[in-house]
C-alpha cells in the first residue's frame, strides 16, 4: 500500500510515493514523514542522497557543502535525480565486495543508498527486461575515479549474471581486458597515478537469457607522444616498467633488457620530478601488475607465439630510444650502432635497412626515388616517429585481437549495455595538441549531455504541453562549432596549413587562427606569444601552438613502413598493411580522425539510452578526507551539475508514450483488460484512476505520460509485478484445468475398453498368488514340526530361515564391546555349533583389537596389575577392590606446595643417578605410644625415602636403600596397614640390625607392588591372618611393641598400651 508524501515549499509543492506502513505523523509540522525523516535529520551532519532533496537547490555553496559532507563520511556518492555524482576517495572502501552486489542486484534504483553498482543494476536489469539498448557515460577530470568505476560496474555484471556454462569464459574475459588496456593505455600524471592516455567504448552483449555473451571496444586517440615524451614528474606507459619488474631474468636477456627503467631514455625524461622514495614498493606493484597482465592474456586465449611477439615489440621501442645520433658534417651518424642491431632483432628487420631508414628518407618525384641524408634533427624525428608509430599501431592490434575474442558466436538478437570511459577535461602547466583534442572531446560529451539531459528534456516539456519552470543553462555547441565546423574552425584550419604548400609552422598557423577569428567570444589569441586561449565550458585553458602542425600530420615516412611491413613479426605485419607504403593518398590528419571518431561515438552514445556518472576530483594532491572547495567548485560548475539539478526539480523523472506504457501496464485497471477499446491516453488515466495515483505526482502530455518522481513508477511496478504473478496462476490454472480434462477423457475411454481384460487378469494373479501362499504355508508348518529332526527336505527351508533369522538378529542386536563381557544372544537348536563358533571369534576379535589399542604405558600398567594378581588374588581381603582401578605414579594430596615439595625433592633429596619411581602420602606410626605422623614415601630406584612435608619442602627422615628391605608384612584383610622391615647395614663395630616400622597407606597393594617390581624380590612380600605382630626394635622383639591384626563391624586403627590394634571391615 503506497501513499503520498507531500511538503510544501516555498517553490511549491513537491510529491514522492511512499510505503503507508512508513508514515507515522508529527504534530505542528505541516508535512507529513516516513521513515526516511531519520535521513532527514541527519541530512546536516551527513548532507542528503539525493541533491533533489537540498533545501537551497539553487545555492552552489549548499550543493558543495553537501558533497562535503558526505566526503567526510566516506560516503562518495549522491544522486541527481538517476545521475551518480561520485568523489574519488584516493583510498580503498569497504563497498565493493560480493556482500554489497548481493544487496543491489535486482533492487529499485532508490531503495538504496548511492552507490555505482545501483547504475549498472539499473542499466542491466533494463538490458535483460526490457531488450533496451543502455549506456553507461563516465565524465570527469582526470583524476577523478573514472577508470574505477568503469571496472566496478563491470565486475558487478559479470556477478550479477550468476554462472552459466560458457557464459563465465566470456565474463573471465570481460574482466581480463582492464587490466590489459591499463598497462597499454594509462599511465602516471602529475594528478593520476592510473590516468587514461586514450578513450575507451565497451559495448557488453546481452543475450535472451540475461547472460553476457560478447563484447566490443572501440578506442580513441591513444596519446602516442607519451612513448617518446614525458613531462617532469610523469611517466611512461604502465607496461614498460611492468614489464621490467615482472619478467624473469632468462626473458630480459632473450630481449636484451636490464630490468632498471633508469637505463632507457623513454622512461627516464620525467624522473627529475617523481618521488622514488616508495621505489621498492613500485617494483612489487609493477611485479603484481604485470603477473595480472600474463593472466589477461591467457584469460583472452593469446597463443605462446602472440605474447611473445608483443613483449617483444615493448623491449625493440625501449631500445630504440637508446638510439643516438652525432651530426657528422650535414648529415647524421650513429653512436652505437650495436643497439641498432638490438632493435632490428627484436622488431624482425634487417640492421643495415633499418640504419639507412633511420638516417636517410626517401625522396620520390614520379617513377623515381631519390636518397637524401638525415641531419641528427631529422634522423631523431625519425627514430621517435617510428617508436610512436609501432606503439600506436601495436595498441590498435591489441584492441582487434581482444575484439576477436570478446566476438559473440551466438545468432540470437542480443542488446548492448555501452560503457564509456574517456579521457577528462585537462589542463597543465603546459597544454599542447593531445590537451587540444582531449578537452574538445569532453566539449562534445557535454553537448551530448546537454541534449540528452537539458535541452531535450526542456523541449519535450514545450512539445509535449506541459507547463514548467524553464531552466538556463550555457549551449556549448559554439564552442563545439568554434573547433570543428568548416571552412574556419580550429581542427579545418589546422588541415589546410598542413596541407598548404610553402614554409608553413605553428605560428603560421597561430596567425591564421587570428585572421580568421580575430572576436569570437570563447577564443583569445595572445599578441606577441605562441599561445592562444580556449574559453572552454569548464574554463579557460592556454594551449602552446608549439608541435600542433607536427602532431596533427604526423605520418610515419614511407621508408620506414616499408621497412615495418618486411618485418616478420606477425604483429606488426598485421598492423602495417603494403597499402599504407605504396599509396600516394594522404590520409586524414590526426584531429580530422579523432573528431570523426567522435561523430561516430555520438550517434552511437544517442542510439542508446544514457546513464551517467559524473567523477569529481576533491583536491590536487591525491589525499584521503580532504575535500578542497574551490576545486570541487570548478567542476561543479563546468560539469553542470546544477543545471542538471534545477531541470530535475522543475521536471519529471520518468516518461513514456502512451501507447507503451499502458501495453505493459493495461492488466491493472479492468477497464484495461484484457483489452480496450478507448484512447490510449484515456487508458492511462484509467489505471492511474484504478491505482490512486494522486494527480499532482504526474502529467499528462500530448503522447506522453509524465511521472515527476521514480519512487511512483516504482509503486507502479511493484503493483504490476504483483499483477502478473495472479494473471500467470489463472493462465496456468486454465491451462491445467483444460489439460486435464482432455486426459480425463482419453484415460476414461482406455479404462473402459481395458477394464474387462485387468479385472480378468487380476483375478487369475490374486488366485494364483493364494495357491503359492497355501503352498509355502504348508511346508513352513512342516518344516516347523521337524525343526528339531534330521535335516531332510522337509525342513531344508525352515532350517535356512531359521539361520537366515538368527543371522539377521547376530547383525542387528548389539554384542558384547569388552573382554570381559561374557553375554551371547540366545541360539536355536540347530545353530549351537555356529553360534559358539562365531561366539569364540568374535571374543577372539574383541581381544586383538584390545591388544593392539593397548600402548606401552597401557601395558606397564597392566603389567602391574598382573603382579598385583600374582601378589594378593585370594590372600589379601582388599585386594579385589583395587583390580578396577590403574595404579599411579603418586598418590599425593594436592595441594599448592604439592609440585614444588617434589620439586625441591628431586634437586635437593634425591641422589644424583636416581629416578623417582613411586611416591605416595602415608601415615607413620611410632613404636613406642603409636603416635600419628603424616609422612610422604618415595621410592626410588635405589632408595626409600621417609620425607615430612613442610610447606613448600621436605624434611629428609630416613633413607632406607632397596636392599635393606628384608620384609613388607601385611594382613590377609581389607585394611592397608604394613609393617616394612629394615635391616641396617654395618657401621664401624656397630653390627646389622633389624627395625620394623608401622605404616598406613591409601593403597597398599599398589605400593607393594610398585616395590616388588622395581626390586624383582616378590618374597619380601608376607601376608599374615588375623592377630598379633611383635615388632623388632634395634634388632630384638621384646614384646614391649606389637601390631594386632583383626576384623570388626567399624575400620579403625587405635593404639591400647602397648599394641596398635588394626581393625578392618569384616
Amino acid at each position: 500500500m503506497l501513499r503520498v508524501l507531500r511538503t510544501t515549499r516555498k517553490d511549491g509543492p513537491l510529491f514522492c510515493i511512499m510505503p503507508t506502513c512508513l508514515f507515522r505523523a508529527l504534530p505542528n509540522q505541516g508535512v507529513r514523514y516516513s521513515s526516511m525523516e531519520n535521513a532527514f535529520q541527519h541530512r546536516r551532519t551527513v548532507g542528503v542522497e539525493d541533491f533533489v532533496l537540498l533545501d537551497d537547490y539553487r545555492s552552489e555553496n549548499a550543493f558543495v557543502d553537501n558533497l562535503k559532507k558526505r566526503f567526510q563520511e566516506d560516503l562518495i556518492y549522491t544522486y541527481i535525480g538517476s545521475v551518480l555524482v561520485s568523489v574519488n576517495p584516493y583510498k580503498e572502501l569497504p563497498i565493493y565486495d560480493a556482500r554489497h552486489m548481493e544487496r543491489y542486484r535486482g533492487q529499485n534504483f532508490y531503495e538504496l543508498p548511492p552507490h555505482v553498482f545501483a547504475i549498472a543494476d539499473t542499466a542491466y536489469r533494463a538490458v535483460v527486461q526490457e531488450r533496451r539498448d543502455e549506456c553507461i557515460l563516465i565524465s570527469g577530470e582526470s583524476g577523478s575515479g573514472k577508470t574505477e568505476a568503469s571496472k566496478k560496474i563491470l565486475q558487478f555484471i559479470a556477478q550479477a549474471s550468476r554462472h552459466a556454462g560458457s557464459v563465465d569464459d566470456v565474463k573471465e574475459k570481460l574482466l581480463a581486458c582492464n587490466p590489459l588496456f591499463e598497462a597499454f593505455g594509462n599511465a602516471k600524471t602529475t594528478r593520476n597515478d592510473n590516468s587514461s592516455r586514450f578513450g575507451k567504448y565497451m559495448d557488453i552483449e546481452v543475450g535472451v537469457q540475461g547472460y553476457p555473451i560478447g563484447g566490443h571496444v572501440l578506442d580513441y586517440l591513444l596519446e602516442r607522444t607519451r612513448v617518446v615524451f614525458q613531462t617532469p614528474g610523469e611517466r611512461n606507459f604502465h607496461i614498460f616498467y611492468q614489464m621490467l619488474s615482472g619478467c624473469d631474468r632468462k626473458t630480459l636477456d632473450n630481449l636484451k633488457l636490464t630490468g632498471d627503467w633508469r637505463d632507457y631514455a623513454y622512461l627516464n625524461q620525467g624522473a627529475k620530478k617523481i618521488d622514488t622514495s616508495n621505489e621498492d614498493s613500485l617494483q612489487r606493484q609493477w611485479k603484481k601488475e604485470f603477473s595480472d597482465n600474463l593472466q589477461s592474456l591467457d584469460a583472452i586465449n593469446f597463443t605462446g607465439k602472440e605474447r611473445e611477439e608483443l613483449f617483444t615489440t615493448v623491449a625493440a621501442i625501449l631500445h630504440l630510444g637508446n638510439v643516438r645520433f652525432v651530426e657528422g658534417g650535414d648529415y647524421a651518424q650513429l653512436t652505437n650502432p650495436e643497439v641498432v642491431s638490438t632493435v632490428a632483432q627484436l622488431l624482425g628487420c634487417a640492421r643495415d635497412d633499418l640504419i639507412q631508414a633511420l638516417t636517410h628518407r626517401g625522396v620520390h618525384a614520379r617513377q623515381d626515388k631519390v636518397l637524401a641524408k638525415n641531419n641528427r634533427e631529422q634522423a631523431t624525428t625519425s627514430r621517435d616517429s617510428l617508436a610512436k608509430a609501432v606503439y600506436a599501431k601495436t595498441f590498435d592490434w591489441l584492441v582487434k585481437r581482444v575484439n576477436k575474442a570478446l566476438a559473440s558466436t551466438e545468432k540470437s538478437k542480443s542488446a548492448v549495455i555501452g560503457l564509456l570511459d574517456i579521457y577528462g577535461f585537462e589542463v597543465f602547466e603546459r597544454n599542447s595538441f593531445e590537451q587540444f583534442c582531449i578537452n574538445y572531446c569532453n566539449e562534445k560529451l557535454q553537448q551530448l549531455f546537454i541534449e540528452l539531459t537539458l535541452r531535450s528534456e526542456q523541449e519535450e516539456y514545450v512539445s509535449e504541453g506541459i507547463s514548467w519552470e524553464a531552466v538556463d543553462y550555457f549551449d556549448n555547441q559554439i564552442i563545439c562549432d568554434m573547433i570543428e565546423t568548416k571552412p574556419i574552425g580550429l581542427i579545418p584550419l589546422m588541415d589546410d596549413e598542413c596541407l598548404r604548400p610553402g614554409n608553413a609552422t605553428d605560428m603560421t598557423y597561430l596567425e591564421k587562427m587570428r585572421e580568421k577569428l580575430p572576436r569570437h567570444r570563447h577564443l583569445l589569441i595572445r599578441k606577441d606569444t605562441n599561445e592562444f586561449v580556449v574559453k572552454h565550458y569548464a574554463g579557460d585553458v592556454v594551449y602552446s601552438v608549439l608541435g600542433f602542425l607536427e602532431k596533427n600530420g604526423e605520418l610515419l615516412h614511407r621508408d620506414l613502413k616499408e621497412l615495418v611491413i618486411s618485418s616478420n613479426n606477425t604483429i606488426l605485419r598485421a598492423a602495417f598493411t603494403a597499402e599504407e607504403a605504396t599509396s600516394l593518398k594522404r590520409s586524414f590528419s590526426t584531429a580530422t580522425q579523432f573528431k570523426h571518431s567522435l561523430a561516430q561515438l555520438m550517434v552511437i552514445l544517442k542510439s542508446k539510452d544514457p546513464f551517467y556518472i559524473r567523477c569529481i576530483r576533491p583536491n590536487d594532491t591525491k589525499s584521503p578526507r580532504v575535500l578542497s572547495e574551490t576545486i570541487v567548485r570548478h567542476q561543479v560548475k563546468y560539469l553542470g551539475l546544477l543545471e542538471n539539478l534545477r531541470v530535475r526539480r522543475a521536471g519529471y523523472a520518468y516518461r513514456r508514450p502512451y501507447d507503451t506504457f499502458l501495453k505493459r501496464y493495461k492488466s491493472l485497471c479492468p477497464a484495461t483488460w484484457p483489452s480496450y477499446s478507448v484512447a490510449f491516453k484515456e487508458g492511462v488515466e484509467l489505471i492511474l484512476q484504478q491505482l490512486n495515483v494522486p494527480p499532482e505526482s504526474y502529467a499528462l502530455g500530448k503522447t506522453k505520460l509524465f511521472v515527476r518522481l521514480p519512487q511512483t513508477i516504482f509503486a507502479i511496478e511493484d503493483a504490476f509485478q504483483q499483477r502478473k504473478n495472479e494473471l500467470i496462476t489463472k493462465i496456468i490454472a486454465v491451462w491445467r484445468g483444460q489439460r486435464q480434462q482432455k486426459l480425463y477423457r482419453q484415460a476414461k475411454q482406455n479404462i473402459i475398453v481395458a477394464q474387462a481384460q485387468v479385472r480378468g487378469f487380476l483375478a487369475r494373479k490374486h488366485a494364483a498368488e493364494r495357491k503359492h501362499a497355501v503352498t509355502k504355508l504348508r511346508e513352513f508348518i512342516k518344516g516347523f514340526i521337524m525343526r528339531n529332526g534330521e535335516l531332510s527336505e522337509a525342513n531344508r527351508k525352515f532350517w535356512l530361515q531359521t539361520r537366515m533369522n538368527y543371522l539377521n538378529t547376530l547383525a542387528k542386536k548389539p554384542l558384547p564391546k569388552t573382554v570381559l563381557d561374557k553375554s551371547w544372544p540366545d541360539c536355536p537348536p540347530s545353530m549351537k555349533q555356529t553360534s559358539d563358533l562365531l561366539r569364540a571369534l568374535h571374543m577372539k576379535n574383541r581381544i586383538l583389537k584390545y591388544c593392539k589399542a593397548c600402548s606401552a604405558a597401557k601395558k606397564a600398567l597392566m603389567e602391574e596389575k598382573v603382579t598385583a594378581e600374582k601378589l594378593f588374588k585370594g590372600k589379601k581381603a582388599l585386594y579385589p577392590s583395587t583390580v578396577p582401578k590403574m595404579f599411579v605414579p603418586a598418590r599425593l594430596n594436592v595441594d599448592e606446595h604439592t609440585k614444588d615439595r617434589m620439586v625441591y625433592f628431586e634437586n635437593n633429596l634425591r641422589m644424583p643417578k636416581e629416578q623417582t619411581i613411586y611416591a605416595t602420602d602415608c601415615v607413620k606410626f611410632d613404636r613406642s605410644g603409636f603416635k600419628r605422623r603424616d609422612r610422604t614415601l618415595v621410592l626410588t630406584t635405589q632408595q626409600l625415602y621417609l620425607l615430612e612435608p613442610h610447606k613448600a619442602e621436605f624434611k629428609k627422615k630416613k633413607a632406607y636403600p632397596l636392599a635393606g628391605v628384608s620384609h613388607i608384612i601385611v594382613s590377609s584383610n581389607k585394611d592397608s596397614v604394613a609393617i616394612i622391615s629394615v635391616i641396617s647395614t654395618e657401621s664401624g663395630n656397630k653390627p646389622a640390625q633389624k627395625d620394623d616400622y608401622i605404616f598406613h597407606f591409601p593403597n597398599v597393594v599398589e605400593f607393594v607392588t610398585k616395590f616388588v617390581d622395581q626390586t624383582g624380590k616378590s618374597g619380601v612380600l608376607e601376608i599374615i591372618p588375623s592377630g598379633k605382630r611383635e615388632l623388632t626394635k634395634n634388632g630384638t622383639a621384646n614384646g614391649s611393641s606389637l601390631v594386632q591384626f583383626g576384623v570388626g563391624e567399624v575400620e579403625h586403627i587405635t593404639p591400647v598400651k602397648k599394641s596398635l590394634q588394626v581393625v578392618a571391615q569384616g
